[in-house]
């Protein structure tokens, strides 16, 4: 089985480093053109670089996916550019982490903003060119906190677990337009994340997962890129869990 999306064209939010960058790349190997969208630009720069160093096209954007103008411009350059868009995957997300008693109202504002906010304004700029053309596929890139919950995360793991509704939703409402709308939710991956953290917390969390190793963030691009492919067009509206079976006893 080979996934190929030759003709595509797709943008990836928080797409200069991480999953994100890990995306963009697995959807331009497969033959689509990539819109590429980071908070900061050189990151941006450096993942539509390495696209074109193996042939293939790329469009760099760096900005805020929580600015509706933003978004709009972005987007219409995007199909101004190469005439369509038909794949969005909304990766970009920041964490602000502390206990409840602790939050501060920007540090929930601030999460909010970037992991919801921008899907939303993503998907409703996109939506208009996905429903004339009668296809589309849109992945929100949840976390396995948003089906757990999690200590110190309240705001994240309200974050993620809105965006599965917000998948649910758009699924319902887009499907008779031969649009589908999925989620994935990665356990603990290896990126500038969890690299960060304690060595003690590390083995702890090795400790919960069956098959004992952190993912890649290449493990979560194969998932987009099966959703992307019409080997799911009858998949809409679901999680798909890429976790090691972190969360398989719960």
């Amino acid at each position: 089985m080979t996934i190929r999306l030759d003709g595509r064209v797709a943008l990836v939010t928080g797409a200069g480093r991480g999953i994100g960058k890990a995306v963009a790349l697995a959807l331009a190997q497969a033959g689509a053109k990539v819109a590429v969208l980071s908070r900061t630009e050189a990151n941006a720069q450096e993942t539509a670089h390495a696209i074109a160093s193996t042939g293939g096209e790329a469009l760099a954007f760096g900005g805020d996916v929580g600015d509706a103008d933003f978004v709009e411009r972005t987007i219409n350059h995007i199909v101004t550019t190469w005439q369509r868009l038909d794949i969005v995957v909304n990766n970009a997300g920041i964490t602000r982490d502390t206990l409840l008693v602790r939050m501060k109202d920007e540090d929930w504002d601030a999460v909010l903003h970037t992991n919801l906010k921008g899907a939303f304004l993503c998907s409703r700029a996109a939506l208009k060119p996905m429903m004339r053309q009668r296809w589309g596929r849109i992945i929100n890139i949840s976390s396995v906190v948003g089906l757990t919950g999690n200590v110190g995360q309240a705001n994240y793991a309200a974050s993620k677990a809105a965006l599965i509704a917000f998948t649910k939703t758009v699924a319902l409402e887009m499907g008779s337009r031969n649009i589908t709308c999925n989620a994935i939710a990665p356990g603990l991956i290896e990126t500038d994340m969890t690299q960060g953290l304690p060595e003690q917390v590390r083995e702890r969390a090795l400790q919960r997962i069956p098959l004992g190793r952190f993912g890649t963030p290449e493990e979560i691009a194969y998932g987009v890129l099966f959703l992307c492919s019409e080997f799911a067009s009858y998949i809409t509206g679901q999680v798909l869990v890429i976790d090691g079976g972190l969360t398989a006893g719960l």
